[in-house]
């Protein structure tokens, strides 16, 4: 089966959501897509869910508060949105949803919306193994090429040239 061309796919935002619960509760990445997909099934009608295909992408929770990145296509999250604010309780426990920001990709959403760290890299020349090499520098690690290869390496393996 062939692939559909570029201009015929469907495209996508990512909405980036923020949970928030009682401390001791637990809420797991199946349960919330149950509860979106019944929001928009409510909400929006079987028609209406159906061209919003919500579906949960990345999820992460503990002790009583969250983030999850929901998959829309372009032009349904205004309807999105508005199922996730239908979003009362999930398994019997009380929760609060936000939305915090919508993004054309995942890693935009997460590093914009949610607080994840962008990874500032850069190449350098390197000490390692007493010849000077090039390296792939983030944060405290990089990646030393080799012949052929990259390995591994912490800042205490190698000297900045």
């Amino acid at each position: 089966m062939k692939h559909l061309p570029k201009h015929l796919r469907p495209r996508w935002r990512y909405l980036a959501v923020e949970l928030e619960t009682w401390p001791d509760e637990r809420i797991g990445r199946r349960s919330f897509q149950r509860e979106l997909w019944y929001a928009g099934q409510n909400l929006l009608g079987d028609p209406g869910s159906a061209d919003a295909d919500l579906t949960v992408v990345r999820f992460a929770f503990t002790d009583g508060t969250g983030e999850a990145v929901v998959k829309v296509r372009r032009g349904e999250t205004d309807p999105a949105r508005a199922a996730l604010a239908c979003i009362a309780e999930i398994d019997g426990a009380p929760v609060g949803v936000r939305v915090c920001g919508i993004s054309g990709t995942i890693r935009a959403a997460e590093e914009n919306y949610l607080g994840r760290d962008r990874q500032d890299s850069g190449e350098r020349n390197v000490v390692f193994g007493n010849e000077e090499r090039a390296a792939v520098l983030r944060d405290d690690v990089g990646d030393v090429r080799l012949d052929e290869a990259f390995v591994g390496a912490t800042d205490l393996d190698y000297h900045l040239v």
